[in-house]
């Protein structure tokens, strides 16, 4: 039992002696003398951080971070809120830009167009197709400032570089690509049922009644209504086009023409309202008045020099529907060739003026909205 422990104890003591006559033998060859040590370089010493320039954000590695689920809520929210808001005027420029000229069962005129649909539909008429646009703008209004806000930090390097004008439209541009390609099949339904219930086809002559027809003494039966209750709904709607009009492909119908306008459009549309807040909201002058005005003059800008590919886009949706009486058109360039050819080219701004009236007080809405949403989420979350 005692001599385990004391002949381990020479061993142990041996091989701890060995680094310490290493130590030692090593010693001098690592002496420094004073003048070679003043020769060295003197180590550099630790950056100190700018109290006028906060650290920038580390990106989270997770797709889904509490940051980014932020700015995807805060965007379906404002796009909820922006188009409830203005829902009549969308129908009603939905129904102007598709109308053939010159009926005389056309919507004429801003107020005397929302009092006929009012007359004729009632409250739901002008709610027609809101929830189908609030379906698809929830997702798409999300979609789109969240793909913005990651395109800013990708083209600034995470905050640390300023974003010019033309990156910022090339973000928009990009986003608004990204979003509407996501929800397509959404906004042809919308349109779909916004003109689905409209008197646009009053102006079609009558039928020459048949000798037979006019010596019965029975009444004439009563048209057919052009679409049952179960077309009138979304999924309804999606089936009947799916189904008649060629399947997957006929629900992306006039995509190009819409992504060629969208893509501009959103880029001028973030692109001027950042500017015009530099402006017009300057620190210590951002009441919500100056935030809803930069809102209502980019959507005024960016919507007035994109409209003739919203009115393409239009076209192309709605284009041989065989119950509303419309053209066919092989393509966005055929369907604008016809558009200048019978109309001029103010067919290519009809509806421009109740777009207006909508896109102003809906694009103000909707940054106004979002920034609120944003803040308090991201304040949440921090």
């Amino acid at each position: 039992m005692t001599s385990t422990p004391s002949s381990a104890g020479p061993s142990s003591l041996a091989s701890s002696s060995k680094p310490l006559a290493l130590a030692s033998t090593a010693s001098p060859s690592t002496t420094v003398t004073p003048e070679e040590a003043e020769a060295l370089p003197s180590p550099a010493p630790p950056p100190v951080p700018d109290p006028a320039r906060p650290p920038a954000p580390k990106p989270s590695s997770r797709f889904l971070s509490p940051e980014i689920t932020s700015y995807f809520i805060a965007g379906g929210i404002a796009g909820a809120a922006s188009r409830t808001v203005v829902s009549p005027l969308e129908r009603l420029k939905i129904i102007q830009q598709v109308q053939q000229r010159g009926s005389a069962a056309a919507y004429e005129g801003v107020a005397a167009s929302l009092a006929r649909m009012w007359r004729e539909e009632g409250f739901a008429g002008f709610m027609r197709g809101n929830g189908i646009n609030c379906v698809r703008i929830i997702p798409y209004s999300a979609v789109q400032f969240t793909t913005y806000e990651q395109l800013k930090k990708l083209f600034t390097n995470n905050g640390t570089r300023q974003l010019d004008t033309p990156t910022r439209l090339a973000a928009g541009a990009l986003a608004g690509i990204t979003s509407v390609c996501s929800t397509y099949p959404l906004d042809l339904i919308r349109s779909r049922l916004s003109i689905a219930t409209a008197s646009l086809n009053a102006h079609l002559p009558p039928t020459t009644p048949t000798a037979s027809a006019a010596l019965s003494s029975s009444p004439p039966p009563k048209p057919k209504p052009q679409y049952t209750a179960a077309e009138l709904t979304m999924w309804g709607m999606g089936l009947k086009v799916f189904r008649e009009e060629g399947g997957l492909r006929a629900l992306y119908r006039g995509i190009m023409a819409t992504a060629a306008g969208v893509a501009p459009y959103v880029g001028i549309n973030f692109a001027a309202y950042e500017a015009l807040r530099g402006y017009i909201t300057p620190p210590g002058k951002q009441s919500a008045w100056r935030k809803l005005a930069c809102g209502a003059l980019a959507g005024s800008i960016s919507q007035t020099l994109t409209y003739p590919f919203d009115v393409l886009r239009r076209k192309m949706q709605v284009s041989g529907m065989r119950n509303g009486g419309m053209e066919r058109y092989d393509g966005a360039l055929s369907a604008a060739r016809h558009i200048v050819r019978t109309e001029g080219l103010a067919g290519m701004y009809r509806g421009l003026w109740p777009n207006l009236l909508k896109v102003a007080p809906s694009i103000a809405t909707s940054f106004f909205t979002y920034e609120l949403a944003k803040d308090f989420l991201v304040g949440r979350n921090t």
